[in-house]
């Protein structure tokens, strides 16, 4: 028998082709016609579903015209426009003998070169080079091969010593850097973006920078931009600057940003383990907890000696001893006489070791080890610290880089002055200028969207000002119902009456914003240690089923210890995972200190979680959202996160929400899966695979969804709006490929002829746009932290030349210069205008569940990166440990499946 499905996707694909074609020309969308030919999704019998259509035929849909809705504004962004030559560039390979990996060596040993021979051999040319195999000039260099000669000095870390080494360089023409297809772009024709022609843009005007900053990634940093600040630990935090250039429609455009990284100060060793350590280690010997610490922190960092005088010998070092210094010996030589580390340096260098009591640094290969005493070593400025920062590190790095708009604005522009584009060598020979000033853009600010309370409330609808209100005077749309509720305390310094005051305090909150509330839990408050946290849940989970003659506990209050280590993700993970049981977590701190504010928060949040609704657009309710109000719609966010680099091997978790409520869409049901490490596209979104009894069966995320949405409504979705987060630029094919396809195949297994229009939107905040206020001291074009008004939109002059993007600032600022969410349209067949999708998103951020607040991501993506980041708490221990003593997972090694979500907590939002 023919697979249903089979017959579906291939017809729908030739759908999704001749739509294509037709949008190519009619709107002459873009193509990417250096893409390769994408493989789809092959879970199962997948693979015998055919391939993909190559994306030379998916073009990324063209700007349907611009927004209108809202105030104009003028606001500044933080763009400056570049100026290029006409001319062509020229493309050399560099190859280097004998081979060398590393990227700095390469630089020195090119710089060498130039230097030798630019007057000569390059015929004046001053070029710039990538570090690896690329080299670019202005114009045709006078030979199209050559090879040179190349004597370098270089530090060896192995010895600490100096050497001179001799490396074979050949330079070779490859071709020629078309700078054609870059104006076609900004002329606005459709057009692939020419990726070399920008990265070249890139090198040169980094080139200079690059010599004098430490270059990590996009990002230039240097101790001389403002003083170091301390973060403790022995660490400090640099400040720098993000620099790209992208097209746009004024034309390319330089995009500056500023930026703080955390590097390792340049402390005397002791001096940083005791930071480390944050005790006395002068005196007391190290403890092998101690030890291990160190050994973590110090691995890879790069020492110089001072126990001689000006010759400074740089090393890296490799371990730490396991015996303190004074019991080390080694062999003097091929004899094995043996020989004090003490009596060496003493007799050697004249040095006293005064801290015989702490173990030696091993520096040099695992062959022929050094042993160095930390109190004669000194940590090498400039390295960047990159393993992960503790609470303490992030608030003090985030305290230094948080900055109001006007300072924000003033640092760029003096990056801008430092940098001077105008007098700099390499811009110079390329033909490149930059303008000194900001670019002043024009926008709108959408108008806030009316809210429906309930109408027992003294406020039954109610307009937000400037992205803020409260629950005064107010009551739930939909108030939940809890009956059967029992509270732990896992804080031993609150007592029983404590725990006890705060859950009346909070029930009546929950009563006064609308819910029904029983007065008393079933059982009384039933204290536990954190450790004990299983058996503690297991108790009052049983203990209520036997008070309540069988019927299950609906939620638990669970106050624990302000710092509680691994207490909230092992409670969540049993209750979600095994006990089906929703569950609300409060903090010592709020329980010693009630707030009426932040039991009101938490009411919205229990309301949420029992499968009541706080707020609805009033717009839905009257049906008159374009393009969700007409027919059955449903909205999904979908996000990936990766595990932070300390945690390397884990796998990355993928989350897909998708409203369960129309016309309101405001209740969202979460998903999650855990899939191969660092893997973006989402793998679990539609899956098929042969059941020896039923044959086919089918599955994923998505059918799941929505089929659950038919359950809760009675009708199945006729609209389809995916919000996607978490993409990068380079992504965005691969990932619309892929996920298209899957949503596609999910939608034929439900039924053959089932192919509601799909519109793809990708959401990311990770970019480097800021939008400014044309005037910082006009009060009417600013919230209170300075920052532009909530609503605040762009799609013009910086915004991509032909592409359907914008720049959305859906939220008030409350500390640090606002970043606007960028929503980047792939796939659009419901063919949404641009007033419809920015008003629509703008909209859906007042909808947001747990604050009274508009936000800064569009709530769908914002409720999957909460369902992602509770699914990591899901892994047990035991399998994390496992994980990273592995060490690095391949891509097709098979990832133990996350525990599966308790069918009473999926279809609720249990994540907020």
């Amino acid at each position: 028998m023919k697979d249903p499905v089979e017959d579906q996707v291939k017809s729908s694909r030739r759908a999704l082709q001749k739509s294509s074609e037709l949008r190519r020309k009619g709107s002459s969308s873009r193509r990417r016609s250096q893409c390769k030919q994408e493989k789809l999704q092959e879970t199962g019998l997948d693979s015998q579903l055919g391939s993909s259509a190559s994306c030379k035929s998916l073009v990324f849909p063209a700007r349907p015209g611009y927004g209108q809705l809202g105030t104009k504004c003028l606001v500044k962004a933080n763009h400056f426009l570049a100026d290029i030559s006409a001319s062509d560039l020229s493309h050399y390979t560099v190859l280097i003998t004998p081979e060398v990996t590393s990227r700095k060596t390469s630089k020195a040993i090119i710089a060498e070169l130039v230097r030798l021979h630019r007057n000569t051999e390059l015929g004046m040319r001053l070029p710039v080079y990538d570090g690896g195999r690329n080299l670019y000039t202005a114009g045709l260099l006078p030979f199209a091969y050559k090879e040179f000669t190349i004597l370098l000095s270089e530090d060896h870390e192995g010895t600490g010593g100096t050497r001179e080494r001799e490396f074979e360089v050949v330079i070779k023409f490859a071709t020629r850097v078309s700078m054609h297809q870059l104006r076609e772009l900004l002329s606005g024709k459709q057009v692939d973006t020419p990726q070399e022609a920008l990265t070249v843009i890139d090198i040169v005007l980094r080139e200079l920078a690059a010599q004098s900053y430490v270059s990590i990634g996009r990002f230039l940093y240097s101790p001389d931009l403002r003083k170091p600040q301390q973060l403790s630990g022995g660490l400090e935090s640099w400040r720098g600057f993000y620099q790209s250039i992208r097209p746009t429609q004024m034309g390319l455009s330089l995009n500056i940003d500023m930026s703080s990284m955390a590097f390792i100060e340049p402390l005397p060793v002791i001096d940083f383990v005791a930071q480390i350590l944050g005790k006395d280690v002068y005196s007391k010997p190290l403890s092998d907890a101690d030890r291990v610490k160190i050994k973590k922190a110090l691995r890879g960092v790069k020492v110089e000696v001072t126990h001689r005088g000006s010759f400074r010998r740089k090393y890296r070092i490799s371990g730490l001893t396991s015996q303190p210094t004074r019991e080390l010996n080694f062999p003097l030589d091929e004899k094995m006489n043996m020989k004090s580390v003490v009596d060496y340096f003493q007799e050697m260098y004249g040095y006293t070791i005064i801290y015989t009591h702490l173990p030696c640094l091993q520096v040099g290969s695992q062959k022929k080890v050094n042993y160095l005493p930390m109190e004669a070593c000194k940590i090498v400025g400039g390295q960047r610290y990159t393993k992960g920062l503790n609470e303490k590190q992030i608030t003090s790095l985030l305290k230094v880089s948080c900055q109001r708009p006007r300072e924000q604005e003033t640092d760029i522009l003096q990056t801008i002055q430092q940098n001077d584009y105008e007098y700099n060598p390499y811009a110079k020979e390329f033909g490149i200028s930059i303008d000194s000033k900001l670019a002043s853009v024009e926008a709108r600010v959408l108008p806030a969207p009316w809210l429906k309370y309930h109408d027992t409330g003294r406020e039954k609808e109610y307009l937000p000002q400037v992205g803020q209100w409260n629950m005064m005077n107010k009551k739930v749309i939909n108030g939940s119902t809890v009956r059967y509720w029992a509270c732990i305390n896992f804080s031993r310094s609150v007592q029983e009456s404590t725990a006890r005051g705060f859950c009346q305090q909070l029930v009546q909150m929950c009563q006064i914003s609308g819910m029904e509330f029983s007065q008393d839990p079933v059982i009384p408050v039933y204290s536990s240690r954190p450790d004990m946290v299983k058996k503690a849940l297991k108790y009052v989970h049983s203990a209520s089923l036997d008070k309540l003659g069988g019927k299950e506990l609906e939620l638990l209050i669970a106050i624990l210890p302000d710092n509680n280590g691994s207490l909230y993700g092992d409670l969540k993970r049993i209750c979600e995972t095994d006990l089906g049981l929703i569950s609300q977590c409060c903090l010592t701190k709020h329980v010693f200190k009630i707030n009426r504010q932040y039991l009101a928060n938490v009411a919205l949040k229990i309301n949420v979680k029992m499968g009541g609704r706080n707020t609805v657009l009033l717009d839905a309710l009257s049906w008159r959202i374009p393009l969700v109000s007409d027919i059955p719609t449903i909205i999904f966010g979908a996000d990936v996160t990766h595990p932070e680099s300390g945690e390397d091997p884990c796998p990355s978790i993928a989350a897909v929400v998708a409203s369960q409520d129309w016309p309101e869409v405001t209740k969202y049901a979460g998903l999650v899966c855990a899939q191969p490490h660092r893997e973006e596209l989402i793998q679990d979104l539609f899956k098929c695979w042969k059941d020896p009894h039923h044959g086919i069966v089918y599955g994923g995320m998505i059918r799941e969804l929505l089929l659950s949405f038919k359950k809760a409504t009675g009708q199945k979705p006729l609209r389809i709006i995916f919000y996607r987060d978490g993409v990068s630029e380079g992504q965005f094919y691969q990932v619309l490929l892929y996920e298209l396809d899957a949503i596609r195949k999910a939608c034929a297994s439900l039924e053959t002829s089932y192919q509601p229009p799909v519109t793809f939107v990708v959401v990311q905040k990770r970019h480097h746009t800021r939008l400014f206020s044309n005037n910082h001291d006009d009060k009417n074009s600013t919230d209170k932290s300075g920052n532009i008004l909530p609503g605040t939109v762009v799609d013009s002059k910086i915004c991509h030349p032909t592409e359907f993007d914008f720049y959305l600032c859906s939220h008030a600022g409350i500390q640090g210069t606002s970043r606007p969410a960028h929503y980047h349209v792939l796939w659009d067949e419901n063919n949404f205008t641009a007033d419809e999708i920015q008003s629509l998103t703008n909209n859906l951020c007042y909808t947001y569940a747990r604050c009274t607040r508009s936000v800064s991501v569009v709530p769908p993506a914002y409720y999957a990166h909460l369902a992602a980041y509770r699914a990591r708490f899901y892994m047990e221990p035991d399998v994390r440990e496992i994980a990273k003593s592995r060490g690095g997972r391949s891509k097709n090694e098979s990832v133990r499946p996350l525990p599966a979500l308790k069918e009473k907590v999926k279809n609720v939002m249990f994540y907020c």
